[in-house]
């Protein structure tokens, strides 16, 4: 698969990941929560046995790209709540799993 936002190779039994939306501090996007979640599969299912997770630029990850919050179709706002248990949650649950 090609991705958008970040970067990904595993060879070796070495996975490197790395988020890379430099200039928007390596935040988090719709696209890339889906990116990283693909990544993640390939790691647990084409026999990596080392994870490097790391951010392009000057830092890791500034957390969620704000800039994507739109208000629902009836003019409420996102819940950020909901996006820690839709998408974080599960991605540092799958990070811990990994032997």
């Amino acid at each position: 698969m090609s991705y958008q936002d970040i970067q990904f190779d595993l060879s070796g039994g070495i996975a490197r990941l790395t988020l890379n939306r430099p200039d928007k501090l390596n935040s988090f996007t719709a696209n890339m929560h889906g990116e990283v979640a693909d990544a993640m599969t390939r790691v647990e299912n084409e026999g990596a046995r080392v994870l490097v997770l790391t951010g392009a630029g000057r830092g890791f990850c500034a957390g969620q790209d704000l800039s994507e919050r739109r208000p629902a179709a009836d003019g409420t706002p996102p819940d950020l709540g909901e996006t820690v248990d839709k998408f974080y949650g599960p991605l540092v649950r799958r990070i811990n799993a990994l032997p």
